[in-house]
């Protein structure tokens, strides 16, 4: 399928970074299907994988697939699959340590108290980019990294600690990886209208006028989006976020009761 990319970027890019992580991922896919080799972004946000996203279904969905190392990871790469491969074929050859996604465990005493933070500071402060670095799954004893196959060598040379912590840290294959264990809290609740900041409120357990001036700040992201519509309408499947109170899921939304209401039922991630 032919586009013009300008008018592409033009269409879709919400600011100079979106543009330019757009510009690049069109430059993948167009050397996928000219040279017909599989290609790759860098680790994705899902912010910045909603974008990506975006730009496939204006370019007719062509065949690619989002990974990020086990299912359900949050950062993820978008692979073009060029026409003699099919997706399995791809996980196959990552999950065999044949592709570009590498993973390490680092180990160290469980009372040490290691977060997130403390993690990626320290690979940020080796000067590795963050696109390179996908999901950290900290557990209290280890941590396990997914990363970009190019700057495995370096992180296994240079990530000696985290916080004042020294670490152990060996190569694991993703097979070896043990996702994140997800908790989620089930919230049912009434709501005047399926807007933004009704649903919202009740997501997050605050008033509707809380939840509007939120959202009004830019505080909030409708499928990893920023959002400063409070009377956005918002659908089953539909994910909300809020920075420091956390992200939820819309699990259902029913037809009106008898005085009006509609039921929600939201699955709040803790």
């Amino acid at each position: 399928m032919k586009w013009n990319k300008t008018e592409l970027l033009d269409r879709l890019a919400r600011d100079g970074d979106s543009r330019l992580l757009l510009a690049r991922t069109l430059d993948k896919l167009e050397s996928a299907q000219r040279r017909s080799i599989p290609t790759h972004t860098n680790f994705l946000s899902p912010s910045e994988r909603a974008d990506v996203e975006s730009l496939l279904a204006a370019c007719g969905h062509p065949a690619h697939l989002f990974f990020g190392g086990f299912g359900g990871a949050e950062r993820t790469v978008c692979y073009f699959l060029p026409d003699w491969q099919e997706e399995e074929d791809a996980l196959t050859l990552e999950r065999q340590g044949e592709g570009v996604l590498r993973a390490l465990r680092c180990t160290y005493p469980a009372d040490s108290g290691l977060t997130h933070r403390d993690f990626l500071g320290s690979i940020l402060g080796q000067g590795i980019t963050r696109e390179t670095i996908g999901d950290l799954i900290v557990c209290p004893d280890h941590c396990d990294i997914l990363l970009l196959q190019e700057v495995e060598d370096f992180l296994l040379l240079h990530l000696e600690s985290a916080g004042r912590t020294k670490l152990k840290i060996k190569p694991l294959s993703l097979e070896e990886v043990e996702p994140p264990v997800v908790t989620v809290k089930t919230i049912r609740d009434t709501v005047s209208s399926p807007r933004l900041d009704a649903v919202a409120a009740a997501g997050f357990t605050t008033s509707r006028g809380k939840a509007a001036d939120l959202i009004s700040s830019g505080r909030v992201q409708l499928n990893h989006r920023e959002c400063t519509k409070p009377d956005r309408l918002v659908s089953e499947g539909d994910v909300i976020s809020c920075r420091g109170l956390g992200k939820c899921r819309v699990k259902s939304l029913s037809g009106q009761t008898k005085k009006g209401r509609i039921p929600v039922e939201l699955e709040r991630y803790i």
